[in-house]
Parts: structure tokens; sequence; C-alpha cells
């Protein structure tokens, strides 16, 4: 059986999944009705990509963003929002439920989760109060955006598509300051310049480069193009907010302006320092509204004002919720800071590093408003990892070519160390670019204890499975990899209604936690089914169904005849597996990848428990007995004994155990033995064992050389990170 803490977390889940979705729709009614009593806000969104607070509104003075200074000076600066993840799909995974990546299993890069059944898109709950919800146009959550979550999700997505009357939530997602803007071809550059004033433009001389940055010319062509992005970018934003003007609704909405996290720049993106997930919020609340964002004091969210708490993405969805008057969902992990069921200040905001593109690692931090602890959970390996997408930067290739020339110096250099520290922790007060790791330092072991207490627990009440290998994760969720797929929706003709005008129709899923979608004949879009459907003499009913994680049902409808027709048969109710997360907390299985993962920096002291751990019934654990064993064995006796330990897990059950034994195996001579492990794993049916075995032939440097027939081989590999990798080491073992 599992710890106690995975039963309390159990017995929530199950509750969640037995109440939340049957209940659902109730709530939101509940919340409709209530916010009727009043005037419903508008709520437009506009999002943007990979940017830190660098606004002149907040104090930068490189900065041009007139629109967005503007926008401030007439709302509230928030300066204390954090990303829970440093990249994009995972921070929006969280945005669109409310939940902690972690928790639902949404974590790795261009993975594909299947979130518990009880967890929604947010805007259905908004749809279903009534709301007119667009979103102009990138999704990005993990899983694909369901039918259900959106009135439009289009490039024409606009609030303008909106019944007469009907509150809006609008999302406007503006690309243009994604990292890969900063690298676009100088014929491209030219035009961007040709919309800029001249002192619209930043001059690199003039740019303040950070300390872990070589100043070099390259840099700061990157860092001002970087801020270029900002000032045009700046200009869309003040598109969208002249059209609210001129459609007369500016005093009718609630304005947010955010990103989705840190600068798409070295150390920033993809890393949970601040540099890659502190990020601008601006908020304009229209003074008839003021009262309704903060009833105990509507003053806070005047014109001019700044706020200080400590606000996470996933606050967002269960904030918005609040605002329009919808009950919050017990499931989100999201605290609401604005409307009448806002929750009292954070102490603390979390965040996550895990796959990033084809590079493993496991980073977590917690922060206060000063300091900011990391855990390094791969610790064995270096910051600066290959990820093709990055390395297409300049100032990324300018680093790496300083740091194989020997020029990098001071902070610079830290990116390309052999190794991390286990633990990290800085004062953002004095140290904002987060270069002095304070974890050693006595003065500091009381903040240090504090904050790795806070971080372990979160990790044991939100669930987290980031310690969960990514194939054994796979296994996990999609059972021989196969994805389920939604129940096809049925229908029941409830009850008559007046003569002539046909009979009420009730849509059903058996699929639990399914949205039903439906439309009417002649009418256009799909419609979130919350309450039985009027079906009119002649008039033809369709309706889908779709699951976070799942395919959606295939399309059913019915046509209601001239006479009274039969509701059809519903077809077989095919069974839902029970979900990942209760057959997850079942098992003690993260209470004891916890314990395994405490025994890291305990050096040779830990080696009997790692052999012994290297029994333990779940591959995960297995896994990181292989792993820690490997880097503790640092003397001849201790490595002659790990040898024959893992040489009988060449064979084990579980890919990715084979894969961390031979790869130590190799690193250690025996590769004519480990080899072919690696080899076949390359050709694994699932995409995560090909990848990590990419990864493993890779770390063993020349060892590699005899496969390099399967390596070419691989360079056409469906998936795409497979191929990243192996070009990698082909370039390495100086192959074409």
């Amino acid at each position: 059986m599992g710890s106690e803490g995975s039963m309390k977390r159990r017995d929530f889940l199950h509750l969640m999944a037995g109440t939340v979705t049957a209940m659902a729709w109730s709530r939101t009614s509940l919340g409709a009705d209530e916010s009727r009593r009043g005037e419903r806000p508008n709520i437009l969104w506009i999002s943007v990509e990979d940017m830190n607070p660098d606004l002149g509104c907040y104090g930068d003075r490189y900065a041009v963003s007139p629109n967005l200074d503007r926008l401030a000076a007439q709302g509230v600066r928030y300066n204390n929002v954090f990303s829970h993840s440093p990249v994009c799909a995972p921070a929006r995974s969280g945005i669109i439920t409310g939940m902690y990546p972690t928790t639902i299993g949404t974590h790795h890069m261009r993975c594909q989760g299947v979130p518990p059944p009880y967890v929604k898109c947010f805007p259905e709950y908004l749809r279903a109060a009534g709301y007119y919800c667009t979103n102009n146009v990138k999704t990005d959550y993990q899983f694909p955006s369901p039918l259900t979550a959106w009135d439009e999700c289009s490039k024409q997505a606009h609030w303008r598509g909106r019944a007469k009357g009907q509150p809006f939530f609008s999302v406007f997602n503006l690309t243009l300051t994604h990292e890969s803007q900063i690298r676009s071809a100088e014929s491209v550059w030219k035009k961007r310049w040709e919309q800029l004033a001249p002192h619209e433009r930043h001059d690199p001389d003039q740019a303040v480069v950070p300390p872990y940055y070589p100043d070099t010319p390259v840099v700061r062509r990157d860092w001002a193009r970087y801020y270029d992005l900002i000032t045009l970018m700046d200009k869309q934003v003040g598109k969208i907010l002249q059209q609210l003007e001129e459609d007369g609704l500016a005093e009718d909405t609630i304005v947010w302006f955010w990103a989705d996290h840190g600068r798409g720049l070295p150390r920033a993106k993809r890393w949970i320092y601040d540099s890659g997930i502190h990020v601008p919020l601006i908020i304009r609340v229209p003074e008839k509204f003021r009262q309704l964002a903060r009833p105990e004091d509507p003053e806070a969210v005047q014109p001019g004002t700044v706020n200080e708490d400590l606000i996470a993405f996933i606050d967002f969805a269960p904030t918005m919720l609040s605002l329009a008057g919808v009950k919050v969902p017990a499931y989100m992990q999201g605290r609401p800071f604005l409307g009448p069921q806002k929750a009292p200040p954070r102490q603390y905001i979390f965040a996550a590093r895990d796959r990033m593109d084809e590079t493993y690692d496991l980073i977590r931090a917690v922060r206060d408003k000063r300091y900011k602890y990391i855990r390094n959970y791969m610790p064995h390996l270096t910051y600066g990892q290959d990820i093709d997408y990055m390395n297409q930067m300049p100032s990324m290739q300018e680093m790496r070519r300083l740091n194989a020339e020997g020029r990098l110096v001071g902070p610079q250099r830290n990116y390309f160390l052999a190794t991390k520290p286990l633990e990290e922790l800085y004062d953002t007060l004095t140290d904002p670019h987060e270069i002095n790791n304070l974890a050693a330092n006595p003065a500091y072991q009381e903040v240090r204890e504090r904050m790795r207490r806070v971080h372990v627990q979160w990790m044991e009440e939100t669930g987290d499975v980031g310690l969960i290998p990514e194939p054994e994760f796979d296994e996990l969720k999609r059972p021989g990899g196969k994805w389920q797929k939604t129940a096809t929706p049925t229908f029941t003709a409830t009850s008559e209604v007046a003569s002539g005008e046909g009979i009420a129709v009730t849509i059903t899923c058996a699929t639990p936690g399914a949205s039903i979608a439906y439309r009417l004949e002649g009418k256009t879009g799909w419609q979130l089914y919350t309450r039985p459907v009027r079906l009119k003499p002649g008039q033809v009913l369709r309706a889908k169904a779709c699951r976070l994680g799942f395919h959606d049902s295939d399309e059913v409808q019915f046509k209601l005849g001239e006479r009274r027709a039969k509701s059809p048969s519903p077809p077989p109710s095919s069974e839902t597996a029970v979900h990942w997360r209760d057959r997850l907390d079942e098992t003690d299985l993260l209470e004891r990848l916890r314990a395994i993962k405490a025994l890291d920096g305990q050096g040779a002291e830990a080696i009997p428990k790692y052999l012994e751990a290297l029994d333990d019934p779940y591959g995960a654990v297995r896994y990181w007995a292989v792993v820690g064993l490997y880097n503790a064995c640092q003397d001849p006796g201790t490595v002659e004994q790990a040898k024959t330990a893992l040489a009988k897990l060449l064979s084990d059950p579980s890919p990715i155990v084979r894969i961390a034994a031979a790869q130590a195996l190799c690193d250690w001579g025996q590769e004519n033995q480990a080899l072919p492990v690696l080899v076949e794993a390359l050709r694994h049916k699932s995409d995560t064992v090909r990848l990590n075995a990419a990864i493993a032939l890779g770390q063993i440097g020349d060892k590699a050389r005899p496969a390099l027939p399967q390596l070419r081989a691989a360079m056409q590999d469906s998936y795409r990170y497979v191929p990243r990798v192996v070009h990698y080491i082909l370039q390495r073992l100086g192959e074409p």
C-alpha cells in the first residue's frame, strides 16, 4: 500500500473523480445564476512568448514599450508573477487546467498527456456560464485542444463573433517575441527595422548584458533584437486595445497582458532561474468592476497600482472563474487572486524542468519573495547539454565557441561545468542574476533547510510524477502505447414540448470525464452541451464527445421526424481503463522514488542501499538505483562490485533499466557485453525508449563507434528527437 500522503491524495482524487465530473455543470450553472445579479465583465487576454518583465513600466530604461506602459498606468502591474515551467507547452498546460503539469502528467516538453478525468480546460466552465470564448490561435496544452474548450479557435477568432450582449473571454496569442524570431534572416530583420522609428531601434552598444553572458557583439546583437521584437509586439498590443476602444468595450472589459515564460535566450528559457520563469503581468480593471475584482479593497486595482503578491500561473484559471462568478472546482491547485473567491496570498511559488525537446534533465525549484531554492535531481549532467533548437541561437553558438577556446570567465563558465551542484540557493534581492550559490554557506543554512522542506512537501502533496522515467510513465499512462477513444454519445428523448415544436433530447457519454459538443443543422459551430437540447421536427442533431488525452468519439446524429421518432439504441459502451493516477496512487512508488533520490550526494555511503534497490519491484526505482550506483562508485573495488550487479540488469524487463545499466557498463569497459543492449533499444517500438537509447549512445562517446550503421539508420527515425541526438553523435564521431 502507499504512504499516508498517497492515501489522502488518492481519497481526494477519487472524490473529485466521482463528484466533479457529475457536478461540474451544475456548479457552473449556479455560478452563472449568481453572476447575473450584476453585470459580468468581458475578459481579454493578450499573451506573448518568451519574455521577462523587460518593459519600460517595470523600470527597464532600455525598453521601448509605450502601449504596455500606458496599459500599466491604467491598471495594475504585478511584480512577482512566475511560470511553473520555463517552456511553453508545460506552462500553457498548467494555465489552461489550473493544475501542475507534474501532477497531471504533462511535464515533459511536447509529450501527449492524459490528465485525470475530472480535469477540464477552464474555458469550458466559462462557456457553460454563458461566455463566448475564443482563442487566436496557439494552444500547445500537451494534449489536443478539445472541441468543447472554445467557441472558436482559429487565426480569425475574435470577440466580434459573439451574440449581442453576450460576455466574452477572448485570447490573442502573439508570437513575435518567440526565440526563433531573434535569429530570423537579415532580410526579415531589414523589413522589421523599417517598421521601427529610429528612436525605437535598440542600439546593441547600449545593451546591459547579464554577467552570465560573454560581452561580445554577437550577444549584444541578439539582446538588442530581443528588445526590438518587444517594441514590435507592443505595437500589436496597441492595435488590439484600439479595437476594443473602437467597439466601445474598454469600460466593460478586464484586460490581461502576460508572457508564457522567460526570455528565449541562453540560461533563460528552459531554465528555472528567474530569467526563465519570471514574467510580466498587467491587468486593467474598469472602474465598474473594481468592487468585483477586489471586494475588500477596490483601490487595490485602481490605475497605476503595483502589486507585490506572489502569483503562479496555475492561479490564472481559478481567478478567471472567480471574476466570472463561476464556482472554482475543488480539484484546481491554483488560488484565485481576484474576484469574490480570492484566496490569501501565496508564500511560495514552485517550478519544474523535465525533458526539453531531446534532452533530459530533472530540476525543481521553490521561491519566496526573496530566496530561490533549486534541487538538481540529475546533478551528474552538465547544464550545457545540446538541444538543437536552442543551439541555433547565435549567442548560444558564441558561448559554445568561446567555451571551447577557454575564453569564458566567471559566471559565464558555469553553464559548461561537467556537473551541477545538488542544491542551489540564491538571494534574489542582492543577486538578481542568480550567480552566487549560497547552498553551502553556513549563514544561510536555516533558509536552505526551510526551502528544502517546503520543496519536498510540495512534491508529496501534489503527487509529482517527474521521478518516473518517461518510458515507464508512457507505459503507465498508455499501456502498449494505445490511445483510448472517447465513447460515442447517446441520445435520449426526455420530454415533449409544445405541440409541433418537437422534444427535448438529452445527450450522454459513457466515458468518465467526457465533455460533449453538439450542433443543430443549419447552425454554425459546435456548442458545449450542458442541458437538454430542444429538437424540432425535421432538424438533425449532431454530437461528438471528447476527453483530455483521448481520441474524440465518432460523430453521431439524431433526427426527429414528423411523428415522434424513437431514440436510437445506444451503442455498447467501451470500458474505460482505470486512470493511471488512480493506479499510481494505489502504490508506494512515488514514496520509494523520493527515498532513493534522498541518497543523492552521499557518495560511497549510499552504495549498499543502491545495490539493495536493484531488486526493487518497480522499474523506476531500479533505474535510479543504477544511476546512483554509477555515480557513487569511484574506486576500482566498488566499480567491480557494481559491474557484477549491473550485468544482471542487461536483461531487466524494464527497457530504461537495461539502457541505464548498459550505459554504465560501456563506460566501465564492458561494451562488448553492453553495447548490443543499447543498439537493440534503438529499435524499440516506444519513442522515448529509442530516445533514451540514443542519449546513452551519445554519452559513451567513442565507444559507440561500432554502432555507426545503426546510428546512421536512426537518422530516419520517425520520432523527431531521435535524429537530433544522433546528429550530434555522428558529428562527435567525425561522421558526415
